[in-house]
């Protein structure tokens, strides 16, 4: 299996270099030289074809799915399938976003460490702290139907943490919530498996909203969000000391919370 990574925001001659590294053939630098190899194919060969999901024309990624389109019908040996996918920039050993792209899903296939956000709306009340929860859906992949941080999302490529959390905001609760409002309290590292076929590796940028919120008044994102509520943190803690309520929320951060506001 050969997996090619068609990415919209690159030139012409960027996806033919993906091509040519993919294929081990430095002949494919273009429509020609790729037709070329693929109806050279002599032995049974697959490609899984990952297009990145952004709503942007490239006129290359159209020649290049249109050439293996044409020699799939010419070739037999040739079998092709394409995704789209969110891409994501990886992130070094040294905790720096890097310019290395790749699909999502094979992100989490693979372990590979990516950029996400945690966003924490809290309140003070009583003198207490209390943080907004959300419920998973129960069609997330991930913890489905788990109490778990307010918002939460990954760096799509090419982007950078705080405007990532300001779209996870908007998206999954309807909240527009300017950049300067949020707080940067610190970096995660957090790594899931579900033992099967996701290593979900990331590296977190986490912040604090104090906004005052009417969650009567948030528009959440069904197949993010089931419900939201409010929870004091220290009696969280204590539900969650005793296993009282299926949750997916870091101790760590809780506690990056209650260092950063007392």
């Amino acid at each position: 299996m050969i997996e090619i990574f068609l990415n919209k925001l690159e030139n012409s001659e960027a996806l033919y270099k993906e091509l040519a590294a993919k294929l081990n053939d430095e002949r494919v630098t273009d429509s020609d030289g790729l037709t070329g190899h693929l109806l050279s194919r002599e032995e049974p060969e697959e490609y899984n074809i990952y297009i990145s999901d952004e709503n942007v024309p490239n006129e290359t990624i159209d020649e290049i799915t249109g050439i293996f389109a044409d020699c799939e019908e010419k070739n037999p040996n040739i079998k092709t399938e394409r995704f789209v996918d969110e891409f994501l920039n990886l992130i070094d050993s040294q905790a720096r976003m890097t310019r290395m792209v790749k699909p999502r899903s094979l992100v989490h296939r693979d372990g590979d460490l990516h950029p996400t956000v945690h966003i924490w709306l809290i309140k003070r009340k009583d003198m207490g702290i209390y943080v907004l929860l959300q419920k998973r859906s129960p069609e997330k992949r991930i913890n489905p139907d788990c109490y778990d941080v307010s918002a939460a999302g990954h760096v799509s490529q090419g982007g950078e943490f705080r405007s990532a959390a300001v779209r996870e905001l908007h998206e999954e609760l309807g909240l527009d919530i300017p950049k300067n409002k949020l707080e940067l309290i610190g970096l995660r590292k957090n790594v899931y498996t579900d033992g099967v076929d996701i290593v979900d590796n990331e590296m977190s940028a986490v912040y604090l909203c104090r906004e005052n919120i009417d969650i009567d008044k948030l528009v959440l994102d069904p197949e993010e969000v089931s419900e939201v509520c409010w929870a004091e943190i220290d009696e969280m803690l204590s539900v969650m000391k005793h296993g009282g309520f299926k949750n997916c929320i870091s101790l760590e951060e809780l506690a990056m919370i209650k260092k950063a506001v007392f």
